[in-house]
């Protein structure tokens, strides 16, 4: 096919162009940049044809030096420079002069530099739109011959460490190079990388480094204060291991740390590090797709940090809707949620997250007196270029403000980023093949007391759709054992205890050697009242498990329960020595010991509680109880 260039690009040739030089940034973008926009132009309005005439018509001629470079070295170089991600560098005049045309199609037809948001729907620190004066100024720059200009008065261009945007980081956790399979199911890799103890630090920003971006299709970053996450890790040969991520395991209050495509290093306001405590773990969870041949995969995060504690305690506002189920050919696909504020809170940062079939992204808030205030609209929604996106100033939003999210998704074969040919039925999921609606706000309340009451109401508000979310990944995956534990937990969390035993008991028909799966029924069941078959089961777990602390726990708990208290001290015994870290075990032995009179002996347990739980009041009422009654026994 012979394309015929648009005024201005005679420089290249039409090789150069069918070949698509602007490189390899993203599929898209080649094709917009290269091929479809010589197709059809789109046409450039008066007023930037005006601002063209203008410049042409200004002496001296726009030059690099001056006019050129301070555009290119804030908005375009901070991807293309050496070890960035984009497929070339734009730091010096022979850089440019060699993608000028490129440059001058691209930035016209705004698919560089690449910023979704639409302007005027919220206004966002860092935005990299350029105006139309700054793509004037490119063009003519290019039209007039792209002249250097004095090379004295070229501003310095910026600089950086290798791969790390922010400079080197302050700690950099690296997973070990794990061999990503050739073909297969999506695979979800939890990587636990311990950090040292030490004092607590305070995170004012990170990065993270996907080291394979061919297959990594997003991570999640949470840390875990206990051990759990690292004797999962332990059981699997392989570097991470694959299945439930503990309870345990959690994010930094009001923070997600979360990469997808497109995201830039992030930098916490101003007052809002995070404290990282020490001794604890990073669990990293790695979204990776098979892509035909094995795969390393090496991924890190760096931390920044503050020498300064926060002075401002953020909560994060989560709208998500995870009934989808988008029939095949459906050209819209309207997904809402919404969530109501009970208190004055300023937001700092909006974040949407979907995945192909999305089109057009909607938030907004209602004000109490039924105006509507924008919080982001993405007219056209691109997998490739998501992002973290902060108000210049913080919105606010006073108590009684409903939020809003409207994502709308197109599963017709028009669609040209549907994955499926011919489109299939979607559903909720977290592989690319599947769809998801996800909008995240991080909000400071006014009133540093009403941020426990918010995160609340939206825990609970999110516990019931992740439910649904589960329960509809189990429609399509009806034996996956790790699913059926996902949400088990989750309607135990509920209260739903039929529904969470039901779970745990498919979870153990898949897996009938399984410690765990025993475990867990056994108690769920113990809970329903259903004793003795929860120290039947209880006592299959340790025996296949001997070392399994929680099961010898669980099972001391039924039998003291069922009237054997020197059966349940022999296992609480044992969990405690299996695992001297648990309170709950060192407070179930002491309880235990108490009943059977053993005072001297109880007192260490409940010390220990409270030495790992300075705060556990109703452990130190006991425990100054019992050395009341030791100080009488000892009077008599």
């Amino acid at each position: 096919m012979r394309f015929d260039p648009p005024c201005g690009l005679a420089g290249l040739s039409e090789e150069d162009m069918a070949r698509g030089r602007w490189g390899s940034v993203a599929a898209s973008v080649t094709a917009l940049a290269i091929g479809a926009s010589y197709v059809e132009r789109a046409p450039i309005g008066r007023s930037l044809e005006g601002l063209i005439s203008r410049l042409h018509a200004q002496q001296p001629a726009v030059t690099f030096s001056d006019a050129v470079a301070p555009i290119v070295f804030k908005a375009c170089s901070p991807c293309h420079r050496p070890e960035g991600v984009a497929p070339f560098s734009l730091l010096s005049y022979q850089d440019v002069t060699q993608h000028a045309a490129e440059i001058v199609q691209a930035t016209r037809d705004r698919v560089m530099p690449p910023w979704k948001p639409e302007p005027g729907y919220g206004q966002f620190a860092d935005e990299r739109r350029l105006t139309d004066d700054q793509i004037a100024t490119l063009r003519a720059w290019f039209e007039s011959g792209a002249v250097e200009g004095d090379p004295a008065r070229l501003p310095a261009p910026p600089a950086w460490s290798g791969e790390w945007a922010l400079g080197t980081p302050d700690l950099v956790l690296q997973t070990p190079s794990y061999t990503l399979r050739a073909a297969g199911e999506d695979v979800y890799r939890n990587f636990v990388l311990p950090i040292a103890a030490g004092q607590p630090r305070y995170v004012r920003a990170w990065q993270f480094l996907a080291g394979n971006s061919r297959v990594v299709h997003h991570a999640t970053m949470q840390f875990d204060p206990t051990a759990a996450s690292r004797r999962l890790d332990a059981q699997d040969p392989e570097p991470g291991y694959e299945g439930l991520i503990p309870h345990s395991v959690g994010s930094p209050e009001g923070f997600f740390l979360g990469w997808v495509p497109g995201h830039t290093p992030y930098v916490a306001p101003e007052g809002m590090a995070w404290p990282l405590t020490l001794p604890m773990d990073l669990v990293m969870m790695l979204h990776l797709r098979p892509s035909g041949q094995p795969e390393k995969v090496q991924a890190s995060l760096g931390l920044y940090f503050s020498d300064r504690p926060p002075r401002l305690n953020p909560v994060l506002v989560r709208l998500t809707r995870q009934h989808m189920d988008i029939p095949a050919g459906e050209p819209r696909y309207v997904v809402t949620d919404s969530f109501s504020l009970t208190a004055d809170v300023d937001v700092y940062t909006v974040q949407p997250h979907a995945h192909h079939l999305a089109t057009e992204v909607k938030s907004f808030a209602t004000l109490p007196d039924g105006t509507r205030k924008w919080l982001i609209y993405i007219r056209h929604w691109d997998f490739e270029w998501q992002g973290v996106f902060r108000y210049a100033r913080p919105e606010f939003l006073p108590a009684g403000t409903t939020i809003s999210m409207e994502y709308t998704y197109d599963n017709s074969s028009a669609n040209p980023h549907n994955p499926q040919r011919p489109p299939r039925r979607v559903t909720y999921g977290e592989k690319t093949s599947d769809e998801m609606a996800e909008l995240w706000l991080q909000v400071v309340p006014r009133r540093a007391a009403d941020g426990p009451a918010i995160a609340r109401a939206v825990h609970e508000k999110i516990v019931g759709e992740e439910i649904v979310g589960l329960e509809k990944r189990l429609d399509a995956d009806p034996d996956n054992a790790a699913l059926h534990d996902d949400v088990a937990l989750l309607h135990a969390e509920a209260g739903h205890l039929d529904r969470t035993a039901a779970h745990f008991a498919a979870t153990l028909r898949l897996e009938p050697d399984s410690a765990a799966a025993h475990y867990n029924l056994g108690n769920v069941r113990f809970r329903l009242g259903r004793r003795a078959e929860a120290i039947d089961l209880l006592k299959k777990a340790v025996a296949l498990k001997p070392d399994y602390a929680l099961a010898h726990d669980g099972l001391g708990v039924a039998l003291y329960s069922d009237g054997k208290p020197l059966e349940a001290v022999e296992h609480y015994q044992r969990a405690v020595g299996l695992d001297p870290g648990n309170p709950e075990a060192h407070l179930h032995l002491a309880v235990a010991l108490r009943g059977l009179g053993r005072l001297a002996d109880a007192i260490p347990h409940y010390r220990e509680v409270l030495r790992i739980d300075p705060s556990r009041q109703d452990v130190s009422a006991a425990l100054a109880d019992v050395d009341r009654q030791l100080a009488a026994q000892r009077r008599r």
